[in-house]
C-alpha cells in the first residue's frame, strides 16, 4: 500500500476524532504526524486508521483512537511537561506524547511488548525513557510527574502513582472491574492554606485490558 493511502486515512481519522468531540488542536496534530501503520501487526495494517482497537502481540491491543486521543487531551498536556505511561504496548501513545513535545517515560511489564517498543520508536526517532517493569508502582526515580497516564484498567486508584503526580498534575487512568471502567481525571490541587486534595471527575463506558500489578489485579 501507497504512503499517499495511509495519508489520506489518517486525515479521515483527524475527522472523525473532531466530529467525536476531540478539540484540543495539538492532540489532533500530534495524531495527524504519528503514523498509526507501524505500530500495528502487518496483518491489520489495513486497518491502521479505523478508529477502533486492534490487536497486538502477547493477547494485548492497541487503543482505540478515540480512547488514545480522548485520555491525552484530558491529561492537558504542555510543552517540557513530564509524562509517564503505564503500559507502553505498542508505543502509540508515547509517540503521540512525543509529538507533543513531552519528556515521555513509559513502563510496560511484558518484555516482548517493551522490545518492539523500543525498536519501532527508535525506528520514527522519537525519544522515550522506558522500562521493563510492574508498572502499578510507578517509576519513583523520575518522579514527580506534570502527567501520568494508564493505558490498562485498574480495580482501584493505584497509591503509588498519585504519591508521583506533582501538584497541579493529572493521573489519566481506567477505573472499574475487568469487564468495564470509567476513565478517571484526578488533579491533584494545592489550597490557599498550602494543604491539598485530589479533584476526580469521571466518565463512563470505556473497555480496556486489566492493568497486572502489585496495585492492580
Amino acid at each position: 500500500m501507497s504512503v499517499s493511502y495511509f495519508d489520506h486515512k489518517r486525515k479521515d481519522l483527524i475527522d472523525i476524532l473532531m466530529k467525536s468531540g476531540i478539540r484540543d488542536e495539538r492532540v489532533l496534530g500530534a495524531f495527524n504526524k504519528v503514523k498509526r501503520e507501524f505500530y500495528v501487526v502487518p496483518e491489520f495494517k489495513r486497518l491502521a486508521y479505523d478508529n477502533s482497537a486492534l490487536p497486538i502481540s502477547n493477547n494485548q491491543t492497541i487503543s482505540q483512537p478515540f480512547t488514545v486521543a480522548f485520555m491525552t487531551q484530558l491529561l492537558n498536556v504542555k510543552e517540557g511537561d513530564k509524562i509517564l505511561e503505564i503500559g507502553t504496548g505498542s508505543g502509540y501513545q508515547a509517540a503521540i506524547l512525543c509529538e507533543m513535545k513531552a519528556k515521555v517515560y513509559s513502563v510496560e511489564r511484558i518484555e516482548q511488548l517493551y522490545e518492539e517498543a523500543k525498536k519501532i520508536l527508535h525506528s520514527q526517532h522519537y525519544k522515550v525513557h522506558l522500562k521493563c517493569s510492574d508498572g502499578t508502582t510507578g517509576w519513583e526515580e523520575h518522579a514527580p510527574y506534570d502527567g501520568i497516564v494508564v493505558t490498562a484498567g485498574s480495580p482501584d486508584l493505584p497509591d503509588s502513582l498519585v504519591k508521583q503526580l506533582a501538584t497541579g498534575g493529572r493521573l489519566v487512568i481506567p477505573i472499574g472491574d475487568k469487564n468495564a471502567q470509567e476513565i478517571w481525571q484526578v488533579i491533584r490541587v494545592k489550597d490557599k492554606d498550602g494543604s491539598e486534595y485530589l479533584d476526580i471527575y469521571k466518565h463512563k463506558n470505556f473497555k480496556f485490558v486489566p492493568l497486572i500489578g502489585k496495585e492492580g489485579w
